[in-house]
């Protein structure tokens, strides 16, 4: 047998922006009408380094996709001074399931991502949109920054993170790089950066809320990509209690970010508070925007569709363009 070997910069060469955004629009679609089999992602806790092995397979016959991701996020990595975050996919015929490629997962997660967020965003973001907040400055916030700049005209962005450090290497890589625009400044504080901005972006790990309903402009779209965990919660309550709130796939997003689960514990909302799947808007089944004023909201766990639709877009490019290694199993 033998299997292609796609590393990060084979993974990000193969993946532009532009045609990953418009494979999760397809991904999202095919998945809200039900042509796809994805299960809820399955976790294996390693407590003793505090750890946890997430395995998410997918099926997207629509798009001839099979695969499987496989990512570990481990504490104790820290201590070692290796990232916390690993992620491999491994891509399989649609019709054989013969292994055929396995895949940097921590580039494509981090392309698809920010591709969700930023086909989101074209659905719901005011057209005439032109400034980004952005909350956190790892590698998802990066990408949420590519994405939205990818759809919609952003003349201005600004950045905040607890972490000076990486949010002055954050703007030193990102300003001026297309489509991204030269204004991208660090201020001190999330209400600064996300005042008078008509996207605001959360991509970080916090337990508590990093906005505040109180601080963001009529008309704003919020897109947060950050919480995976029912105690993780990037968005306050009210902010969701006011907002037209859109998901990328209902189960997970009810049973695994506490953007949700938080709000709907204590009363505020409940389930059906849920506008919409993003694939129920792109299939034109549901509304997306009605006026310039809304409060939009876009919540994404991360569904393993994305990863397996991304990923054979990833293949077909190295296949056809010669990338990866060739090993014989």
């Amino acid at each position: 047998m033998q299997l292609r070997i796609l590393s990060r910069s084979d993974v990000e060469q193969a993946l532009p922006m532009a045609e990953a955004i418009a494979g999760m629009k397809r991904a999202f679609g095919l998945l809200s009408t039900g042509q796809t089999e994805a299960p809820l992602r399955s976790r294996v806790q390693v407590p003793e380094q505090e750890g946890v092995l997430l395995t998410m397979p997918a099926s997207v016959p629509g798009e001839g996709s099979l695969a499987v991701k496989l990512v570990s996020v481990f504490g104790k990595n820290r201590e070692r001074g290796i990232p916390l975050i690993h992620a491999v996919v491994l891509v399989l015929h649609p019709e054989t399931g013969v292994p055929q490629a396995l895949l940097d997962g921590e580039a494509l997660t981090a392309t698809r991502t920010g591709a969700g967020a930023g086909a989101a965003a074209a659905l719901l973001a005011r057209p005439d949109a032109e400034s980004v907040a952005i909350l956190g400055s790892g590698v998802q916030a990066r990408a949420q920054l590519e994405a939205m700049c990818a759809v919609r005209a952003i003349r201005k962005v600004r950045v905040f993170s607890p972490n000076p450090e990486h949010v002055r290497a954050f703007v030193e890589e990102m300003r001026g790089r297309s489509p991204i625009p030269e204004e991208v400044s660090a201020v001190n504080s999330s209400t600064e950066a996300v005042r008078d901005a008509d996207i605001v972006c959360t991509s970080t790990t916090s337990t508590t809320p990093v906005i505040n309903f109180n601080d963001l402009k009529p008309g704003c779209h919020v897109s947060g990509v950050g919480s995976f965990r029912p105690d993780m919660q990037e968005i306050d309550n009210e902010t969701i209690r006011n907002g037209l709130v859109v998901v990328d796939a209902r189960e997970s997003a009810l049973a695994e970010t506490g953007d949700l689960v938080i709000p709907i514990a204590q009363g505020v909302i409940q389930p059906d508070h849920i506008h919409a799947e993003i694939g129920e808007i792109v299939n034109q089944t549901k509304a997306g925007r009605t006026t310039a004023e809304q409060l939009t909201v876009f919540k994404s766990c991360g569904v393993a569709v994305q990863d397996a639709v991304a990923a054979r877009i990833v293949l077909d490019c190295a296949e056809r363009d010669g990338l990866g290694t060739l090993v014989e199993l």
